[in-house]
């Protein structure tokens, strides 16, 4: 059914290039419920794409501005389209409403996040939307948008005028810090419980997930998923990832101590719903901490898990884990895709599921059966004592990996002459490398993938006619190393770890140190591409095409350059990506053949994934330009293209 509704959309919007394109929107962040980043709209085709042009700029004017930890935030906000309007959420979580024709501005809600604390991750994706239909058109929070907070709070506002919806939760917000063991504290400058992802909406209900600081200890904050009443803000489930009593089918597998303490397994990334089968689809990620599991023995479900829940009650429909035991932060990052897949002649309602190992999983919706076998292959099992890593991990048959996941060579070595080649040479020498799962050591390791990914929040875009999935994936391997617990402290001004991230991992026995693998240039020391865009034959499990994506910034030469966001898809076989750090561009490809059609410069960085809409009969490609942290250019913009009138 779901095919035969994109056949009739994509006949309804086809015809002579440049025609009128009908009224379509982009309602949830990932273009629908179920994330596919999709749009039939095809006004913008391969055919005049290249006519592109600006058609308006809309500044949040949040460009740091009494904000104490700017160098640590991104504006890697998704506007969602709603009766002619735009909403979105800047990096300290105010609320935006822009005329989605003109780009002006229609009403801003200051959240009123602290800006003089720290945030483990300072930034926003978005919004989400939901439409009261019990009451009058005109009524007062007739549409709802849903907003969560840097400091922990879920708000309810009027999409009309931007205010608060008195009757959600206590004059209109919702508490999320409450019941989920916050390590908070009275005058502490930190902030370790957040939500970054918009919310997902199904049957009157807004359900949330959260981002937690890895790596700070055993006991952290819990991972839990909640649903609240849309109109009320009472909390109807709550669902644990990590059992807490021996009434839980996987309780049998932790043991009694490390469920006592055994913290996170949160889904940070955004979840999906299944409309038709009221199901909530979760990816998960480690239990904390990331880098040492012996204070949570066995293969931690469901941690690192893509799981289907019930949204009537939260329970367990079916679940599948997709890293055990997790000792390399490979949190599942990505939002589920839920597709119409063609599979042995048959189309199947499934979910495709991204990983930061670079795999694609793919299952049956409503089974949670894996369309492609999934076998439990040996890994290395070195490891620091204390730690017992799993013996096996699910690798699925196809499609194959995107990303490189061998040991490092030093005929892997790379730099822009031959001195800093020869540098980087010497440094894989002197590392150890075995390949994806390696356990983290004492010594000096490479981790390929490295804990960015492969594929991150960014996840994938699915075109159903043609049975493609694009994704954006790395290849930028991270140094780790473990570091005993009596010589931490000390190893904070080893010069051998200048510019490294630490993590005290209390509770257990190491702390840990880690880097991107870097030349002194600041250059990955590994040969490109360091990003590729991919587009994987989905019917096949086989790749279509692969190219680097990204211009190194000194040579402007395409290698491949690391990459976060997201990409888009379209009805008329385009793909729509800005994502890449070093070049501030946003590009289309050709859906059939990954070729480049158009770029354009950016104003800032594009880390974020665009969308696109069509009002009045024109299409427009929207997407926030503000760059990433300190590693590519910032700034407030979000910036519309479209065809000259």
């Amino acid at each position: 059914m779901r095919s035969l509704t994109y056949m009739f959309l994509g006949l309804l919007v086809s015809g002579s290039v440049g025609a009128a394109a009908p009224d379509v929107g982009w309602p949830a962040y990932g273009g629908d419920a179920g994330g596919t980043r999709y749009s039939p709209l095809t006004q913008i085709s391969p055919a005049n794409v290249d006519e592109l042009r600006v058609a308006w700029i809309f500044r949040t004017g949040e460009l740091g501005a009494g904000v104490k930890d700017w160098g640590r935030s991104a504006f890697e906000a998704t506007p969602i389209l709603y009766d002619g309007t735009l909403y979105l959420t800047t990096p300290s979580t105010d609320v935006v409403a822009v005329d989605a024709a003109t780009g002006t501005l229609r009403w801003k809600h200051a959240s009123d996040s602290r800006k003089d604390l720290h945030y483990s991750d300072g930034v926003s994706r978005g919004v989400s939307l939901w439409v009261d239909g019990a009451s009058p058109d005109n009524a007062v929070c007739h549409a709802r948008i849903y907003a969560p907070t840097l400091d922990g709070r879920l708000l309810a506002l009027d999409a009309a005028t931007g205010k608060l919806c008195a009757d959600f939760g206590h004059q209109g917000a919702v508490d999320l810090l409450k019941d989920v063991h916050s390590t908070f504290d009275e005058g502490d400058e930190w902030r370790n419980y957040l939500v970054t992802s918009p919310p997902a909406i199904l049957d009157g209900k807004v359900i949330v997930g959260s981002s937690i600081g890895d790596n700070r200890a055993v006991k952290e904050e819990l991972g839990i998923v909640r649903a609240f009443d849309a109109r009320s803000g009472k909390l109807l489930w709550s669902w644990d990832p990590i059992p807490r009593d021996a009434s839980n089918p996987v309780y049998k597998e932790w043991s009694p101590e490390s469920v006592k303490t055994a913290s996170a397994a949160n889904a940070w990334a955004p979840l999906s719903v299944d409309v038709q089968r009221h199901l909530v689809f979760v990816p998960t990620g480690s239990a904390s901490p990331d880098f040492f599991g012996g204070e949570r023995p066995g293969s931690n479900r469901w941690a690192n898990s893509v799981v289907a829940l019930d949204g009537a009650t939260g329970k367990l429909v079916w679940g599948y884990q997709l890293v055990h035991h997790d000792l390399w932060d490979y949190d599942v990052a990505s939002q589920p895709s839920l597709v119409d897949l063609i599979h042995d002649g048959k189309h199947v309602d499934a979910v495709i599921q991204a990983t930061k190992t670079g795999f694609l999983y793919t299952f049956d919706r409503a089974t949670g059966q894996p369309l492609f076998p999934i076998t439990e292959k040996p890994v290395p099992q070195d490891a620091v004592p204390g730690e017992v890593p799993s013996p096996t991990q699910p690798i699925p048959a196809a499609p194959p990996a995107l990303v490189r996941q061998a040991p490092v060579t030093p005929e892997d070595a790379w730099g822009v002459a031959f001195f800093d080649t020869r540098a980087c040479r010497k440094r894989i020498e002197s590392y150890r490398s075995e390949g994806i799962f390696q356990p983290p050591s004492t010594r000096d390791s490479l981790m390929q993938p490295g804990n960015a990914g492969g594929s991150n929040w960014g996840g994938v875009a699915f075109d159903p006619q043609r049975q493609i999935a694009v994704a954006d994936t790395m290849n930028l391997p991270f140094v780790v190393t473990l570091i005993p617990r009596e010589q931490l402290e000390k190893s904070f001004d080893d010069p051998r770890y200048k510019d490294f991230e630490f993590a005290r991992q209390r509770g257990t026995p190491y702390g840990m140190a880690r880097h991107s693998f870097v030349s002194g240039l600041g250059i990955p020391c590994v040969k490109p591409p360091w990003g590729t865009l991919t587009g994987v034959d989905m019917q096949h499990g086989t790749i279509k095409w692969q190219i680097p994506l990204g211009d190194t910034p000194l040579f402007h030469m395409n290698v491949g350059v690391p990459v976060l966001g997201g990409p888009i898809v379209t009805g008329s076989g385009l793909i729509f990506i800005g994502a890449t750090l070093t070049d501030d561009r946003f590009r289309a490809f050709a859906t059939d053949s990954g070729k480049l059609l158009w770029e354009a410069k950016l104003p800032a960085g594009g880390q974020a994934t665009p969308m696109t809409y069509s009002i009045g009969g024109r299409q427009y490609v929207v997407i926030a330009a503000g760059g990433y942290k300190s590693d590519s250019t910032r700034g407030d913009y979000l910036v519309a293209y479209a065809l000259p009138r």
